[in-house]
């Protein structure tokens, strides 16, 4: 991303619209056997997108693009505006894929599940991180492979149900991908494998930039319409609420966490503290604009996490890498280099790691050889909540405190009539952890 100051909408969101364009020019894996869960053959897989936003539809885009014979045939959302806006950008791009009746159109509260139910053998997660936990549980509980997009939960209870769900996963022998894109995508792939081989020694510091400006800003209150309730006002702003979103550092930042995650070989970390606050207004959400957190990692490594989402500031999304014998740098979207035992710097193909995510999940479903992504796809996940709980409360947050936090943020039943209250801007020392 660049390096100037920048007052724009979050760079990476217009990078993914564009990403759902371009399938004409990728190429399509190989046609391989039918053999879906491993009994039962079908010739065609039908896919169901659950969560029809921007990044849905992009998923969904891809999705089609990634095997000769898939087909889109069921869409749900909690609003059928968006359904329907989904369904028509994806008509246009794939007039001959997708395959949609108004009768599978669903919208509402439980459109996921009538997705789930409609016939479909690939469902695409896509809507709100909070609701993540049970629509995974739902998919897996019906026997779908699964594209999951990141960040795979916003509490700690979230986090243990995915795990569980992870666990079903593999004993029904079902394909699990997760939208920690930077993992699908080749120069990355080649940088960390060199990590992990000892390119710079052994791995002492990592230190990752997540510098954007404001994603999803939160209208006024004297924008909300009288007769809108609660949770639909905070569903169509569901950025800006942590029960939602998990906050910027959960859903956006993640990318940066995992990319921790992965050079530390998935070791979860120690602990963490964190900094953080809200510099801009946010009307009625409670989420922070920015956050640093430190994680400490065994015999004394450390990484260091930046987040912020503020107009007209530096923007930077880099990973910077310190080794006891070099460094590797990631800046920005040049080629990953190193400077150690050797140097190196990637040369290889360049790739559309969103594309290159739905073309593998694909491909190992007609192989009959699952991916299954869920273990580390959850810890970077935790490892976001982790630290997100470190700057709220100010408090030092160890793995296992993180893990067994018994603060539930997403309420247990939902009704478009409800009064929804949400807790207040966290305070550090005064916010408790739970």
């Amino acid at each position: 991303m660049m390096t100037t100051a920048s007052n724009n909408l979050a760079s990476r969101r217009d990078f993914l619209k564009t990403s759902a364009l371009v399938g004409g020019a990728l190429a399509v894996p190989a046609f391989l056997p039918k053999d879906l869960y491993g009994q039962e053959k079908k010739d065609v897989l039908r896919v169901g997108l659950i969560g029809c936003g921007g990044r849905g539809s992009g998923a969904a885009s891809q999705a089609l693009n990634a095997d000769p014979n898939v087909v889109l045939t069921a869409l749900g959302d909690a609003f059928e505006d968006q359904v329907q806006r989904s369904l028509q950008g994806l008509q246009k791009q794939h007039p001959d894929k997708v395959k949609v009746t108004p009768e599978k159109c669903f919208s509402g509260l439980n459109a996921y599940q009538q997705v789930i139910d409609s016939g479909v053998d690939v469902v695409l997660l896509a809507a709100p991180p909070g609701f993540r936990p049970a629509h995974l549980k739902a998919a897996v509980a019906a026997g779908k492979h699964i594209f999951c997009e990141k960040p795979m939960a916003t509490d700690a209870p979230g986090v243990r149900s995915v795990l569980e769900s992870v666990e079903v996963a593999k004993a029904k022998k079902l394909s699990l991908v997760a939208g920690f894109c930077w993992r699908y995508e080749l120069a990355r792939r080649e940088f960390y494998q060199r990590i992990h081989e000892g390119a710079i020694g052994d791995l002492r510091a990592v230190y990752a930039t997540y510098y954007a400006g404001p994603v999803k800003p939160m209208p006024a209150p004297s924008e909300r319409p009288a007769d809108m309730g609660d949770l639909e006002w905070q569903l169509r702003n569901w950025y800006n609420f942590t029960w939602l979103s998990g906050d910027g550092y959960v859903e956006q930042a993640c990318h940066s966490v995992d990319k921790v995650a992965w050079a530390f070989k998935d070791r979860p970390p120690l602990k963490a503290v964190a900094v953080g606050g809200r510099q801009t207004p946010n009307h009625q959400g409670n989420i922070f604009d920015h956050m640093f957190v430190v994680y400490e990692y065994p015999e004394e490594a450390r990484a260091f996490v930046g987040q912020r989402q503020v107009g007209n500031t530096y923007t930077e999304n880099s990973d910077y890498l310190m080794g006891a014998a070099g460094f590797g740098k990631i800046q920005g979207w040049a080629a990953p280099h190193l400077k150690g035992r050797e140097e190196w710097r990637y040369k290889g193909p360049k790739s559309d790691m969103y594309q290159n995510e739905h073309n593998e999940l694909f491909a190992s479903i007609r192989s009959g050889k699952p991916i299954n992504d869920g273990e580390w796809m959850t810890h970077s996940t935790l490892m976001g909540i982790m630290g997100r709980m470190a700057a709220y409360t100010g408090q030092e947050i160890t793995w296992e405190q993180a893990l067994n936090s018994q603060e539930n943020l997403v309420p247990a039943q939902l009704d478009w009539k409800m009064k929804l209250d949400f807790p207040p801007m966290a305070m550090p020392g005064v916010t408790k952890f739970i």
